[in-house]
């Protein structure tokens, strides 16, 4: 099926279909001397451009000489700026665990990637520079933080290359990633990091309304029974419906989304707890494009939803969730933006991530024990061909065509 779906669309990038890389749980000792570097005594700041790559202190030995001048010049700037995800568990967990392990006060942001593309950019215009790291969905990171690409003068958009700057050697151990690499996206694969893969469920019913049974296929949603049933996020902006929706653009054409996306009347929102409200109460009880953190929420409070996994006519997608990272150029802490970063890509800072977002990390030593059941169906498996909807080349190349065109059908600009 996979392959009957590329030969479909000459545009589609071969990126679009990988393979998900193995995953196991593993009970690893974090490195010791991160442990002890965070109590690191007092050295000379080291400047954004002029500290020691990472790949040169690891292959001269001497990575915890430099971890150590990383870590005393952070503790005297204090402060690590971060956008991120808006989930509540993240914003409650991470401060704590940032000042109780590194010593550092996180000033974390979390909203939609939209809204601090715009901030971003706003102030730089003005010659401001107020964030030190980045980590968003990926139409978010790719068009507007990288810049599409873009690079001038070395920096990709709003970006500096973040790969030098990663230092620690569980961090830069394949060995612990799926496909045993760090997977760097951007085309340099200098700039910005996944650290998510998870398959993604774009639909989900009500199974008091709805028998889960009854729909195997996006077909069937044009049945009907579901006019007026479909709450669904808006697929003419950046966010979790533009890449599923380009999917189905591809696959089925501009005939098939007018009937889903008009005919059958759905609800359009831009608020997921709004989609999550409507399809937990059944007024609405089908859900496309639901973000996974809303979902899961409503199913822990013991809510009838249930997200549908794969539909059988398409094949199964993957998605990087907000899992894409970046380091901003003119960070304001660059020394404290490249502890946070090494810390949060180690075992222990996945760890947390992944704890909060309840997505699978790319690294495979984490500990899933205790997670909600649904969880394992959502971990990619070794040999199988997925369908890449953060791939670089879908996102940049066939998502902007499609996001016109249903501004253009649904009259949203």
């Amino acid at each position: 099926m996979a392959a009957a779906m590329a030969g479909k669309h000459d545009g589609l990038s071969r990126r679009q279909f990988l393979a998900g890389g193995a995953r196991g749980i593993g009970v690893l000792a974090f490195v010791p001397a991160l442990l002890s570097a965070c109590g690191g005594t007092a050295a000379p700041a080291a400047s954004s451009s002029g500290s020691p790559s990472a790949a040169a202190a690891v292959s001269g030995g001497d990575w915890q000489a430099t971890w150590s001048a990383w870590q005393a010049a952070a503790k005297q700037e204090g402060t690590v700026v971060v956008f991120g995800p808006p989930t509540p568990k993240l914003r409650e967990t991470l401060p704590p665990a940032v000042k109780a392990k590194l010593g550092l006060d996180i000033k974390y942001t979390g909203q939609d990637g939209g809204a601090f593309v715009s901030k971003l950019a706003t102030e730089r215009a003005a010659g401001t520079y107020s964030t030190d790291v980045v980590v968003a969905g990926a139409g978010s990171m790719f068009q507007g933080v990288a810049g599409k690409g873009k690079i001038e003068n070395g920096v990709m958009g709003m970006l500096a290359p973040l790969k030098p700057k990663l230092l620690l050697p569980e961090v830069l151990d394949p060995s612990k990633y799926q496909d045993n690499k760090l997977w760097f996206v951007d085309p340099q694969g200098q700039y910005v990091l996944r650290i998510a893969n998870f398959t993604a469920s774009t639909v989900a019913v009500n199974t008091n309304v709805v028998k889960p049974t009854d729909i195997q296929r996006w077909q069937d949603l044009l049945s009907p029974t579901y006019t007026g049933k479909i709450a669904m996020y808006d697929p003419t902006v950046a966010g979790a419906a533009i890449a599923p929706t380009t999917q189905l653009w591809n696959a089925y054409g501009q005939d098939f989304l007018k009937k889903l996306f008009v005919d059958q009347q759905p609800f359009i929102s831009r608020d997921h707890r709004q989609i999550a409200d409507q399809l937990s109460n059944g007024s609405r009880p089908v859900s496309l494009f639901l973000q996974s953190q809303a979902l899961n929420s409503a199913a822990a409070q013991g809510l009838p939803v249930v997200g549908l996994g794969h539909m059988a006519d398409l094949p199964q997608q993957v998605s990087g969730g907000f899992g894409f990272l970046g380091l901003l150029d003119h960070a304001p802490h660059p020394n404290a933006a490249a502890v946070f970063i090494n810390w949060m890509l180690s075992r222990e800072g996945q760890q947390l991530w992944q704890d909060a977002q309840q997505e699978a990390s790319t690294r495979i030593d984490l500990n899933s024990d205790g997670y909600p059941a649904w969880y394992k169906d959502t971990v990619p498996k070794p040999g199988e061909q997925y369908f890449d909807i953060h791939g670089w080349d879908f996102i940049l190349t066939d998502e902007p065509k499609v996001q016109k065109a249903m501004q253009e059908m649904l009259g949203r600009h």
